[in-house]
């Protein structure tokens, strides 16, 4: 999943109220007096975010993986490793 320039914004404050137009922190509209945050502290956390979400779908496939082959060193075959896992 990629994280959003908005969705960094509220991760670094959560009552902000802004609009987004696309992934450019340039075109950033801050509303209702929102305190406005440096475009490179913007990026900089979502560097972060995005590590942090890369890293999880990298460690729930890893676990995915060590998961089949446990199922088949029990003695399944792909066919119904496949059937348990829903692909």
């Amino acid at each position: 999943m990629k994280i959003g320039i908005c969705e960094t914004i509220l991760a670094l404050n959560p009552t902000a109220q802004v609009s987004c137009s696309g992934d450019d922190v340039n075109r950033i509209e801050w509303l209702e007096n929102t305190p406005v945050l440096a475009n490179n502290i913007i990026l900089a956390k979502q560097l972060e975010l995005q590590t942090e979400e890369d890293n999880k779908i990298a460690q729930q496939e890893s676990k995915k993986q060590s998961a089949i082959a446990k199922l088949k060193a029990l003695g399944l075959d792909e066919e119904e490793v496949k059937a348990i896992i829903g692909i």
